[in-house]
């Protein structure tokens, strides 16, 4: 029988359910796990090994009194430090909340308690979930970026620290670090999952994402998460299918759009012929791809992406800005700055950019079940000060597609490399069902060097 730390949730969660393994020994593992490896990924901001444990005891003590709430029952879970939860400090990585504590969780940190999971810390996010470094090393190989912002979400989960994370992305601040760790990254709609408690960066744009192994596990989490909450306004009413059971029982390849137009010309020759050759065996299984022209200029949208991003930004911390400017890092200083600069007609301009893309690419998507690009231009750069190059991802936040990046196979130097994968708003089954057709495919790949 593997470690328990290495199990995925589909697999903790079945010999859970058979009595073949305890909610204390996965969490013993776990901590176990972290201890070994937090000097060197520095993957925590709070990490309250006595607090899980005893979580962790009253979900044994609950299963052998009731029963298994669900998959997540005695799952140990990661949730970036922007997220507010109950008694335990959320920082945002930045000394101006250094020792705020909130008085009430996050939506989706409730609902993963609902259900049954047990946070296990607060892992790191950049400040602000802005662009400024993290601590955080990858467990690939620690001169590279892991990216950001949900910097210890994603080393975690690749790390076996914990088998699934919450983080957020603004732009690309699931999927990226997602690519650059090796491990599943979903950004779903804008509006599928609550963002009530969850510290904001731009309001328009903020979303809910998750780290996890496997498609499967991604399908788990969101399982949980989503639906309506009256506590957030932006967030939709919208039935919420069953992703796991769909995934599970659905065999029929996917029709796929694959983009390489922006995508291509952006990406070095190493992750061009990664994705040519995982199209050619995605095509062998039986798949259906068809180069697709882009009907919207991306490099338009990017810049008003950008406008979007640093004006809400500014607007979000206009307060805390005012007051103590000299405790906010370079690149979310210069963030703020550039935002309350922004003439407000600029704005509007770049939100009427954003509709015109979003109509154009709705059309587009609507032809396939899901669009195919890489998912970064590049393994993880060989460079601490940046956390990568989001570029790839902030069309999909800014239109509210959802999207997917899937670990696909190693660079020559031993860093991951992926493939991103498109769909409709609101489509997260299909997307999900297409991107697990994939796995089955292409395999789920190895585990990172750090640590083995």
């Amino acid at each position: 029988m593997a470690e328990a730390f290495k199990l995925t949730i589909a697999e903790a969660a079945s010999q859970i359910h058979r009595r073949e393994l305890s909610p204390v020994e996965l969490m013993v593992s776990l901590l176990g796990r972290a201890g070994s490896l937090e000097s060197r990924l520095r993957v925590w901001v709070t990490l309250n090994g006595d607090a899980a444990l005893a979580a962790a005891r009253r979900s044994r003590d609950e299963l052998t009194q009731r029963g298994p709430r669900g998959p997540l029952h005695g799952i140990p879970v990661g949730v970036k430090d922007i997220f507010y939860t109950q008694g335990i400090k959320t920082t945002a990585g930045s000394p101006i909340y250094a020792d705020f504590v909130p008085t009430y969780d996050a939506t989706t940190v409730a609902l993963l308690k609902r259900a049954g999971a047990i946070i296990m810390g607060k892992t790191v996010t950049t400040e602000f979930a802005c662009s400024d470094p993290p601590p955080t090393r990858n467990p690939w190989h620690q001169a590279h970026t892991p990216g950001g912002s949900s910097s210890g979400s994603a080393v975690g989960v690749s790390a076996r620290i914990f088998p699934a994370a919450l983080g957020t992305q603004t732009g690309g601040s699931v999927l990226r670090p997602a690519a650059y760790n090796g491990v599943v990254g979903l950004k779903p709609t804008f509006g599928r999952v609550s963002r009530h408690g969850v510290m904001p960066f731009a309001w328009s744009l903020d979303t809910v994402g998750i780290f996890a192994r496997t498609t499967a596990d991604a399908a788990i989490v969101l399982g949980a998460l989503a639906g309506q909450d009256p506590k957030d306004v932006s967030s939709v009413s919208r039935p919420v299918p069953d992703y796991l059971g769909t995934i599970r029982s659905y065999r029929s390849p996917p029709r796929i759009g694959l983009a390489r137009q922006f995508f291509y010309e952006r990406s070095d020759f190493e992750v061009r012929k990664h994705v040519d050759e995982v199209v050619r065996r995605l095509t062998a299984a039986g798949a259906e791809v068809h180069e697709m022209i882009l009907p919207a200029d991306f490099d338009t949208l990017l810049a008003a992406h950008r406008v979007i991003m640093t004006v809400e930004a500014a607007s979000v911390h206009e307060a805390d800005f005012n007051a103590r400017s000299e405790d906010y890092s370079p690149q979310i200083r210069s963030t703020v700055e550039a935002g309350m600069l922004t003439p407000a007609v600029t704005y509007v301009q770049a939100q009427r950019i954003r509709r015109k893309f979003r109509e154009d690419m709705q059309e587009a998507v609507d032809r396939f079940d899901v669009l195919l690009t890489p998912s970064t231009p590049s393994a993880a750069p060989r460079n601490l000060s940046t956390t990568g190059d989001p570029a790839f991802q902030s069309p999909w936040t800014t239109c509210g597609f959802p999207a997917l990046s899937l670990p696909t196979g190693l660079s020559e130097a031993g860093l991951p490399l992926g493939i991103q994968l498109v769909s409709a708003p609101f489509a997260e089954e299909k997307l999900l069902t297409a991107a697990h057709w994939c796995e089955q495919v292409l395999g789920t790949g190895p585990p990172p060097p750090v640590g083995m």
